[in-house]
Parts: C-alpha cells; sequence; structure tokens
C-alpha cells in the first residue's frame, strides 16, 4: 500500500462517509471471519470510488488477538491511525465518532470501520456454544454466581419500565412485527415473513417478558463503513454522507449501579450527537436503532427524545416505524429481523447511509412526506445490558 498524501492538514476539516457496505450476510456457512472483513472492505472501498492507498487509519474490534493489528495485516494495510475500542453492541458508533474526530484534527485522512462475524456457522459447526460469558472476574463476580446472564438483565429493566409506565407486552412486540415488516422488502434479510402480535406473544419464553421473537436472531455477517476528510469529496463515486455530531456515553457494569432501569445512556449520547449536529430530534427523518431486544428500541427511542420517558409504549403502536412509517426505525428489518451475527452497531451506519443516498432499493426506501429523500438520520449504538452508547448524526447535502 502506498503512503497517504504528506503535508500540513486542517485542524476543522469535515468528515464524510464515502464508501458502505455489506459482505455476504444471512447464513455463509463457507466463509471465515477474517474473508467476510475482506469482502466487506472490498465492498466498501469499490463503492467509494477511491483507491487503498488513501487508507490511513483503521478500527477494527471482536476478532483476533490483537485487534485490529490481525485484521489490518490480513487486509494489507498499514494504517498510522488505529482504535479497538470495545464496548459491545455500541462499539462502531463509538469507534465512528473517534474516527471523525481524529480525521476533523488532521490525524488521519481516511479511516476504514470493519466488521465481520460467523456466529451462526460457528455454532451450527460446534466451534462455539450459545452462550455468552463476560467472565466473573471484577465486579461481575457479584452477579455470576446467581446465573444472571445478560438477556436477564435485560428482562429486568423492559418489567421495571412495563410496571413504572404501563407499557404492555403487546406494545413491545409491536417492535418486532414492524422490524419484520421492514424486513420483507430486503433481499439481505435473513427472515422476511410476516408475523403478528400473536406469533410474538405466544412464542417460547426466553426470559419473561421476552419469547423467541422479542429476540435478535442470530447471523453470520460483516459490513465496512469508510470515513474521509472533505478533500476527498471530489474523488468519491457518489454524493457524500455527512458526519454532523455524535456522542458517546457509559453507564454502569452491574446492575447495582443502575440508577434507573428505564433510563439508558443513550439519554447523554443522543443529547450529545444532537447539540453537535445542530439539529433536534423532531428534524430526523429515519432513526437506525441498536435492536438486540425489543425494549432496547423502546427505551431508546425515550432516551433520543423521540417520545417523553414513558411514553414509548403508545409511541411505537399504529406503524409509526415502518419504513413509511411517521418515524422510520430500523429500515433494514434491524437485528430483530435481518441479520445479527454479533455487535451489530456498524450494520446502522451502513443502512442509514443508503437510506440518505437513495439507494435502498424498491419498496424499501424512504421518502419524506413531500416525496423528496431523507436529509437527516442517526444511527444509535448499545453494548453490554445498556451500559454503553454511541449515537451519531448523519446528513446529506
Amino acid at each position: 500500500m502506498s503512503s497517504p498524501a504528506s503535508g500540513p492538514r486542517s485542524g476543522n476539516r469535515k468528515v464524510a462517509v464515502a464508501g458502505v457496505a455489506l459482505s455476504d450476510c444471512g447464513r455463509v456457512d463457507e466463509a471465515t471471519p477474517y474473508a467476510l472483513h475482506a469482502q466487506a472492505a472490498r465492498r466498501a472501498l469499490a463503492d467509494s470510488g477511491l483507491d487503498r492507498s488513501v487508507i490511513d487509519g483503521f478500527a477494527s474490534a471482536g476478532l483476533g488477538t490483537l485487534a485490529p493489528v490481525e485484521v489490518a495485516e490480513y487486509l494489507g494495510l498499514r494504517p498510522t491511525w488505529v482504535d479497538s475500542t470495545s464496548v459491545g453492541g455500541a462499539t462502531w458508533e463509538v469507534m465512528a465518532a473517534h474516527a471523525a474526530d481524529a480525521i476533523a484534527a488532521g490525524h488521519a485522512d481516511a479511516v476504514l470501520l470493519v466488521y465481520g462475524s460467523t456466529a451462526r456457522a460457528d455454532i451450527k459447526a460446534r466451534r462455539r456454544t450459545a452462550n455468552l460469558s463476560f467472565g466473573a472476574r471484577g465486579p461481575l463476580q457479584f452477579e455470576v454466581p446467581y446465573g444472571h446472564t445478560l438477556i436477564a438483565k435485560y428482562a429486568m429493566a423492559a418489567r421495571r419500565h412495563m410496571h413504572q409506565y404501563g407499557t404492555t407486552p403487546e406494545q413491545l412486540a409491536q417492535i418486532a412485527v414492524q422490524a419484520r415488516a421492514n424486513a420483507a422488502a430486503n433481499p439481505d434479510a435473513l427472515y422476511r415473513d410476516p408475523i403478528t402480535v400473536d406469533d410474538v406473544l405466544a412464542g417460547p419464553m426466553i426470559a419473561d417478558p421476552f419469547t423467541k421473537l422479542h429476540c435478535c436472531i442470530r447471523s453470520d455477517g460483516g459490513c465496512a463503513v469508510l470515513l474521509v476528510a472533505d478533500d476527498h469529496v471530489p474523488d468519491l463515486a457518489k454524493p457524500p454522507v455527512w458526519v454532523l455530531g455524535s456522542g458517546t456515553a457509559v453507564s454502569h457494569t452491574t446492575m447495582s449501579e443502575w440508577d434507573d432501569f428505564t433510563v439508558s445512556p443513550a439519554a447523554v449520547s443522543g443529547r450529545l450527537a444532537f447539540e453537535r449536529a445542530g439539529v433536534r430530534p423532531s428534524e430526523i427523518d429515519l432513526a437506525q436503532i441498536y435492536d438486540a431486544f425489543t425494549y432496547m428500541t423502546l427505551v431508546t427511542l425515550e432516551d433520543l427524545g423521540f417520545c417523553a420517558k414513558g411514553e414509548g409504549g403508545a409511541f411505537v403502536e399504529k406503524g409509526r416505524l415502518l419504513r413509511d412509517g411517521a418515524l422510520p426505525v430500523n429500515t433494514d428489518g434491524g437485528g430483530l429481523a435481518a441479520c445479527h451475527p454479533g455487535m451489530r452497531g456498524l450494520f446502522l451506519l451502513v443502512e442509514a447511509v443508503r437510506q440518505l443516498r437513495g439507494e435502498a432499493g424498491p419498496n424499501r426506501q424512504v421518502h419524506r412526506p413531500d416525496g423528496t429523500l431523507p436529509h437527516l438520520a442517526v444511527a444509535s449504538g448499545t453494548g453490554g445490558w445498556f451500559c454503553s452508547s454511541g449515537t451519531v448524526v448523519l446528513g446529506r447535502e
């Protein structure tokens, strides 16, 4: 790889999304995670129209002993700026925030974010089990002996919201139903058949109040996003989507340290992102929200300011989250229906950019009430059991 151009760099540059792409997704039995990283990276670079020699920054997490060193080596990159921040599902929004800051400050010109996982295939081939363990050291030692699983923590939080605000299982089920409806027109979605509220409620109980369809799917897949400084924009193959603002926040590790089960760290990251972008939640045309569980979508909508605290249950009714609803959410079907190979946050950015560019495809593209393409989108990732959050506001000219 040739070296990026040298010379003085501005400390106040605008940051654009130059390219986005998915690797093969869904059921991918004959590929390694490294191969999915490479496939997504090549496709994102092709989408940008830029040469790989411009890449001087690289961000990756979740693969390899020395991430992102191993993945960068596999891709043949020698970056001078790297990030391997790992905060669960929020990782990629946090990394995007870091990368945008680095590019704006002149510490990098073009940063590639890439992810890939064969979580589904690994279980099928018995290379791993379905159980997810964060270990039993540190603060977790006080919860692990009692069988306090990740899903149980989300379920406890959902139950608190139901108790405090009257949120119903039917309202939570609406989120899964609308996610599946959005996935119906997405050829890349793993599950596209329609479901009903009754289907969700009648499923096997996983952790009360979550039945199976309240929980994200398990799939294979990867994706990549290339962020660049504004001086690369004239060379792009497609119009840029701009990073307008971002925010990050962390909350707790142990449930006993969580001040309020009905408030996620998105309440902080979202506020910061909107303030820095200079926009209000009411101006957003579509939202891509991490949805490992239905409750995650509901409480994040509240915390981002799309509705008041406690009103999420009523907000998600009447098809508001559908592609043609009042606030299209997870327009690809999200982790509940489309793709969830692990840390899904980067997929949120890919879908947001595709929608803003107007390239989502027939019966899937979001339009504003006047028929024009969307102008503003927000992607908000959540990590752990509402332990971390990263929110990014994107816009087009």
